[in-house]
């Protein structure tokens, strides 16, 4: 086996704290996340490996043993469940592979009963006596997190994405509605169980990204409306883009600046609920007219005298 320096793929030091390494491994599953790095394998191979490095550095026991056993810590994890796989010559006096004697005055012996419990507490945090249950104990895998970028409009209309995560690839139905930082969950796609133990989870953040017209508060959405001063005096009709396509916005008579006009449904879709949607609030945001004429100043002239 060839051995890989976790700590060094992740760019920590070895007696980094849980914390660092969290941070170190976010700060680079974001940078080489397929999401971002499409069509890189340099790019994908890093993310695969930095996942690794996680994997094992973010649990105790695991991270205890790689620091003990270094290349071949796994060898010595599998060794639990499988006897066969544990190379005892790295504990012989000797070469060879000699078998275990129990007499312990006995010159050839390799360990004495008293080494091999001494040995396995070493390796499994308890007495040779108890290996048998610790041999078959089942646990489930460790959970996985990621996070996936979305635009406002594939949050609005749902959509689908491909997860890489180690040597394979999830696709994940996100379904419309979904918020920012909503966590989603992926049952059984996280780490492997241990001896027959279930699968972990995989837990998916969703990041939407800025819209350049609407702003998103909850289920609704906002954003301004440039009218006319005519237009906001005397009443009429106006289009508007809205996540549904144009629609035709009534003006009041007489509306003032900053007024906000709420068009029923044409906000978000309501998250796993069908046929509910959210507001859509409009501002009306006044313009002056400019360049006027001669005629025209004389006219705001007279309205202004009028109202005096």
């Amino acid at each position: 086996m060839n051995y890989k320096d976790y700590y060094k793929e992740l760019g920590v030091e070895k007696s980094a704290t849980p914390g660092e390494i969290r941070k170190a491994y976010r700060m680079l599953a974001k940078k080489y996340h397929p999401d971002k790095t499409k069509g890189d394998k340099a790019a994908e191979e890093k993310f695969k490996e930095i996942n690794e490095a996680n994997e094992v550095l973010s649990d105790p026991v695991k991270r205890k043993k790689y620091d003990q056993f270094g290349a071949d810590w796994k060898h010595y994890e599998e060794a639990g469940a499988q006897p066969g796989g544990f190379d005892w010559s790295k504990y012989t006096s000797g070469s060879g592979g000699q078998k275990h004697r129990t007499s312990s005055h006995d010159s050839d012996s390799i360990f004495t009963d008293e080494g091999v419990n001494d040995l396995f507490e070493m390796l499994f945090g308890q007495h040779s006596g108890q290996r048998q249950g610790r041999r078959s104990a089942v646990s489930k895998g460790q959970d996985l997190e990621t996070e996936t970028t979305l635009s406002l409009e594939e949050a609005y209309n749902g959509t689908t994405r491909l997860i890489q995560l180690n040597d394979q690839t999830i696709k994940v139905t996100i379904r419309s509605g979904v918020a920012d930082r909503q966590k989603l969950r992926i049952a059984g796609k996280g780490g492997s169980g241990v001896n027959g133990g279930p699968n972990g989870n995989l837990y998916l953040t969703i990041k939407i990204v800025q819209h350049p017209q609407f702003h998103r508060k909850g289920n609704d959405l906002h954003c301004d409306l440039p009218v006319e001063l005519y237009t906001a005096i005397l009443g009429g009709k106006t289009q508007i883009n809205t996540m549904k396509g144009k629609v035709t916005v009534n003006v009041p008579k007489g509306t003032p600046n900053g007024k906000e006009l709420r068009l029923l449904g044409l906000g978000m879709p309501v998250y796993a609920k069908k046929n509910e949607f959210g507001n859509l609030l409009v501002r009306i945001i006044i313009l002056l007219p400019e360049h006027l004429s001669e005629e025209e100043i004389d006219l705001f002239k007279k309205l202004a005298e009028i109202r005096k």
